[in-house]
């Protein structure tokens, strides 16, 4: 028994059978390690998914430039936040967590799907004015460590399939 035939038992018999059916992805180069490919390719790949995370943040999660109250007089603002947005967002930055982790890095897939969306949630939540200061930083602090913690947990599960060999 060789060592891959030996690596692919350990695998459940339905996780094999999709693996083998993506192998034209191998063929590809699009499921081979990141570190182990040139470094114009490698570094083009994450600047995608960095790319990819932040676009999935704006798209899901618009902001309003506007930063006003809904009536007046009150300390809430307007927020375009929607459950679905939030729903596509998650499944669009877990399946690149599983991408890049079964492809790279732990701290790097951390860093290229969680990063970009944290530093923009920043970015909108700085840009409001004083009433919701004192709150912010909070749920910046809460929300950035939820999706890390996400990505970490979808990102090293993705590593469980990575073939030790290639």
């Amino acid at each position: 028994m060789t060592a891959k035939s030996m690596h692919m038992s350990a695998i459940p018999h339905g996780a094999a059978n999709l693996l083998s059916r993506l192998n034209w992805l191998n063929r590809l180069n699009l499921l081979s390690q990141l570190p182990k490919r040139p470094l114009l390719e490698r570094w083009a790949t994450r600047a995608a998914g960095a790319a990819l995370a932040a676009a999935a943040y704006l798209v899901c999660l618009p902001w309003d430039l506007r930063n006003r109250p809904e009536t007046p007089g009150a300390i809430n603002e307007t927020s375009p936040v929607s459950a679905p947005g939030v729903i596509f967002l998650a499944v669009s930055m877990l399946a690149l967590a599983a991408y890049f982790g079964f492809r790279d890095r732990l701290v790097l897939a951390l860093l290229l799907v969680a990063g970009p969306p944290a530093t923009l949630m920043y970015v909108s939540f700085d840009s409001h004015p004083e009433p919701d200061a004192a709150v912010w930083p909070v749920a910046w602090a809460f929300f950035t460590l939820v999706m890390g913690t996400g990505v970490l947990a979808v990102a090293g599960f993705a590593r469980l399939f990575r073939d030790s060999e290639g």
